[in-house]
């Protein structure tokens, strides 16, 4: 890839990534008291953390069994109120004694 190109492609992420985030301020002036639209904003930083999340639960350890177990550990562990240190902790350990046990 040359220069040119390079800087061109580098600008029009720039300049995307910029209007994804400065067009909303723009347009909308006012608080929104729409509480249907203010309850789905509130939930939009959840549903990018899960969709990053998700697919690599499953694609960092050998085994889909493995993984599936501990997501399934984490999910009863944070059903139960378990610390987030905690959740991460036994979900991960979880993990590796399935490896360790559960030939891939």
């Amino acid at each position: 890839m040359n220069n040119k190109s390079y800087f061109c492609y580098l600008f029009l992420m720039a300049l995307s990534t910029y209007l994804i985030r400065a067009l909303p301020f723009a347009l909308v002036k006012n608080k929104i008291e729409n509480k249907f639209i203010r309850s789905f904003l509130a939930y939009i930083p959840y549903a990018v953390l899960t969709a990053m999340t998700i697919p690599a639960i499953f694609y960092a350890p050998n085994s889909v069994i493995a993984a599936s177990v501990g997501l399934f550990v984490a999910v009863m562990l944070s059903l139960r109120n378990a610390s987030l240190m905690t959740v991460a902790f036994l979900a991960s350990l979880t993990v590796f004694v399935c490896e360790l046990i559960i030939p891939f």
